[in-house]
């Protein structure tokens, strides 16, 4: 309570101690939520017997009784659904950060839906505005493609078109180098175009043919390729090379080439390494042994088997989940 002036009405302390104490809250927010909790601390209690009167309280900040005492009755629910807002803040912060700090707000609320949450996507959005939680952004990649101007370029067999709606009948791949102290270190992938997989890659200290080969025999050992399955790329010399022909004249697959530097042409190749780079984080690794292990587990525990994407049929799915789904359609019936 304030300490009234000699001859000043103790009513008339309190009114004055209250105006000056309320000055900064109704300058900075006087949403009535705001002035309803600071009348609530305020007020006169067993536990605050030093506290002022609801009335005069009410008074002061102009704000009428029934809205305090409706404000009052309506707060326990309140409470519970902030309660239940900042567990649900938590559990976006741990998808978030097993996704590397990766998942926007998309791919958040597909992976609670996943784990049975009934929640709309925009609470996701306001949840993750409010607490800064946000996905990462690509870096701008660098082009490796250097054409052979001897060798003669596939055509073009896919226009653009990145979907497939069969597993093992359209392969894209591409080359990226990944710093490190030992100097470059570089990665070919193929990914099948209906599941988005990576079914295929290699690694090593040169881009040479043999880099790319490796990284399609691995994709037919595993991708249950289909006689005839097109395979598109870049125009670089490791993908017009004789030995990289003759591997998919001997699996029996058709090339195809898109035009050299326009990343359009192979997008779905190019943005998966912008994933795999964003997603990592890492911009120089300190050996090639790191650069590989953190490659590994990217694609094999956490891309294939964990990592959301949207498909347009089925919704948001793993590359592995997508795969079993399409070939159960696929399956003759019994």
């Amino acid at each position: 309570m304030a300490t009234a002036a000699p001859g000043e009405p103790r009513a008339a302390a309190d009114h004055r101690d209250l105006e000056k104490r309320t000055g900064l809250l109704r300058e900075g927010n006087d949403e009535v939520g705001q002035l309803c909790l600071f009348i609530d601390a305020e007020k006169a209690a067993e536990d605050n017997p030093d506290g002022y009167s609801v009335s005069l309280l009410c008074r002061v900040l102009d704000v009428p009784r029934s809205t305090y005492y409706a404000w009052l009755a309506a707060r326990p629910a309140a409470v519970v659904r902030a309660d239940a807002e900042d567990e649900l803040a938590d559990e976006i912060r741990e998808i978030h950060a097993n996704s590397r700090g990766a998942y926007g707000a998309p791919r958040v609320h597909a992976a609670l839906r996943r784990k049975g949450h009934a929640i709309n996507r925009k609470k996701v959005e306001r949840i993750m505005r409010e607490r800064d939680i946000r996905g990462i952004t690509r870096r701008k990649r660098r082009h490796l493609t250097k054409q052979d101007a001897k060798a003669a370029p596939a055509p073009d067999l896919i226009g653009r078109d990145f979907t497939a709606s069969e597993p093992g009948t359209k392969l894209v791949g591409d080359i990226t180098y990944l710093p490190t102290l030992a100097g470059w270190w570089y990665l070919a992938t193929v990914i099948d175009l209906a599941t988005r997989e990576v079914v295929g890659y290699a690694m090593a200290d040169h881009h040479r043919a043999e880099l790319v080969t490796s990284a399609l025999r691995m994709a037919a050992g595993r991708g249950e390729l289909k006689p005839g399955c097109i395979f598109h790329s870049d125009r670089g010399s490791e993908y017009t090379s004789a030995e990289f022909r003759g591997e998919l004249a001997e699996l029996n697959l058709r090339q195809s080439m898109g035009r050299t530097g326009i990343c359009y042409d192979n997008a779905a190749a190019e943005s998966f390494f912008g994933l795999l780079k964003a997603e990592i984080g890492t911009t120089v690794w300190e050996s090639h042994e790191a650069a590989r292990a953190d490659v590994f587990r990217f694609i094999e525990v956490e891309y294939n088997r964990t990592r959301l994407r949207k498909h347009p049929e089925f919704g948001y799915l793993t590359p592995l989940e997508t795969r079993i789904l399409l070939q159960q359609d696929l399956a003759p019936a019994a």
